[in-house]
């Protein structure tokens, strides 16, 4: 399923508080992406229990529970871990994962919140979730009574918020500080080929490896640490964070660059702090500046301004990372009306791009 809108990490928050509530409500989203997580924050943010089901190891009596002969007929006696007396969040996790027998246990429970005879408690709270088909987990078809029995959401990572909860969690600050520099490498679409990829929860792990192997006096060697970076995170991003991780006293050299206080490397040694400079510096641009240049404010404009005396500046250092930061990456492109400027100011440049 892809919905027209999506929402962040606390606008899910806030929307569970206020729908799930009332309706069972169904979040999409790729794997990684805090699903479960948020969930779980929920719950203990309203003072419920969390009781989790994963879609793709139920079997229908794992939901319906199994016949019992009471006298002279007989009755289904739910699970235990759903047949409780005090409300509860009841998470349903890969929902879309499951049978279509497993779908059609799901109908009562969700719909009318009760298996056979047993009713869950008041103010229990019902939240399914899944990834999508594109995401290249498991997915099967779920049925339009089912889709029509919940209310539907689509999650997406917003950096900002994720980095509020890493700082708080105690992320390492390698983590934080690399994606404060490249915000778009916190998230990457899932992958068609076998490689690990960029999530939420791949820079957790990253960080998790990190801190254990940094625990003891001996630092952690360059080669165990470019086994861990590409072991949990896309390959690009790895090399990336490398990069960063052997020049980490160079974090402040963007914003030094765009204040004037600093240059680009130009030292033949320093290509990889270079690239890695430039690459944030297109990440920043993408980010900052409006699409429609009637948008600016003072400091995009002032951002604006610069930059194009960076652009000039990088194309004197090396050209084809000059031409990196304009061109059109991923289908990701700078405003057109930045564009205009930079031919008029740059030919040079963008006739060598094409």
């Amino acid at each position: 399923m892809n919905l027209p809108f999506n929402i962040s990490q606390n606008e899910l928050s806030d929307l569970l508080l206020n729908i799930s509530v009332e309706r069972p409500v169904f979040i999409w989203g790729a794997p990684g992406i805090g699903k479960s997580a948020l969930v779980q924050k929920f719950a203990d943010d309203v003072g419920l229990e969390c009781v989790s089901l994963l879609g793709s190891q139920l079997a229908p009596e794992d939901i319906i529970g199994i016949p019992k002969i009471d006298g002279e007929t007989s009755c289904f006696m739910p699970p235990k871990m759903i047949a409780k007396k005090e409300p509860y969040v009841l998470f349903l996790d890969e929902l879309n994962a499951c049978s279509q027998e497993v779908q059609k246990a799901f109908y009562s429970l969700i719909h009318e919140r009760r298996i056979g005879e047993y009713h869950l408690p008041e103010g229990s709270v019902v939240i399914g979730a899944g990834n999508r088909s594109q995401d290249g987990a498991i997915v099967k078809t779920m049925s339009t009574a089912l889709i029509n029995r919940m209310f539907h959401v689509q999650l997406v990572a917003n950096t900002n918020q994720w980095l509020d909860w890493a700082y708080n969690e105690g992320i390492h600050p390698w983590i934080t500080d690399y994606i404060t520099q490249r915000p778009d490498h916190l998230f990457s679409e899932p992958p068609k080929t076998e490689e690990p990829y960029s999530t939420p929860r791949s820079w957790h792990m990253l960080s998790d490896a990190i801190k254990s192997y940094s625990a003891g006096d001996k630092p952690i060697s360059d080669n165990i640490l470019r086994v861990l970076a590409y072991g949990s995170v896309s390959p690009n991003h790895a090399g990336q964070f490398l990069a960063f991780v052997k020049n980490i006293g160079n974090k402040n050299l963007l914003s030094d660059i765009i204040k004037g206080e600093a240059r680009f490397p130009s030292e033949p040694k320093d290509r990889d702090v270079l690239y890695f400079v430039a690459q944030s510096f297109r990440s920043r641009l993408l980010m900052e500046l409006p699409n429609d240049k009637k948008m600016l404010n003072q400091n995009t404009q002032q951002l604006a301004h610069r930059a194009k005396a960076m652009i000039r500046d990088l194309a004197h250092i090396n050209i084809e990372i000059a031409q990196m930061v304009v061109s059109d990456d991923d289908n990701k492109s700078l405003p057109e009306w930045f564009m205009i400027e930079i031919v008029r100011d740059l030919p040079r440049l963008i006739a060598k791009n094409r």
